[in-house]
């Protein structure tokens, strides 16, 4: 099943694909197609502590990652008026200039968590059958 949105002026990118998937329940997903442009962009670089941020119209030329109703994982590339391109992990706080036309794929009979791992520090995708369905918050709540 494919989900298609369309997000507007002053909407956060991050957080409008987080709405959508958490208000449609969407288990497991992907990203198919991110395109539009915003005019503030806030994104983690690959080192996983600096967070680079900037005010400039730039083109969405790619969003990509996986989505669940527990945890999504987006990373996004963004275009200058130069066509410099530049990018890295996505962080609320992408403000949508424009528009930003959005496309999900849901994956069927998966659902995607996460899960603390100990080698990268992170809380990392976990991948299981959709009949395994538990919440983080479940988990928490067992502890």
């Amino acid at each position: 099943m494919y989900h298609c949105f369309r997000l507007h002026r002053g909407q956060d990118l991050y957080e409008a694909v987080e709405t959508y998937v958490n208000d449609h329940h969407i288990a497991a997903g992907a990203v198919v197609s991110g395109v539009g442009c915003v005019f503030r962009w806030r994104l983690r670089d690959a080192t996983g502590v600096r967070v680079r941020s900037g005010e400039e119209d730039v083109e969405i030329v790619s969003l990509m990652g996986t989505v669940s109703e527990h945890g999504c994982h987006l990373h996004a590339s963004f275009s200058r008026e130069d066509l410099t391109t530049f990018g890295g992990h996505l962080l609320p706080g992408c403000i949508v200039n424009t528009t930003a036309e959005i496309v999900l794929a849901e994956v069927p009979d998966r659902v995607f968590t996460r899960a603390p791992d100990s080698e990268t520090g992170y809380d990392e995708l976990v991948i299981a059958p959709a009949h395994a369905k538990e919440t983080m918050k479940d988990r928490r709540e067992r502890r």
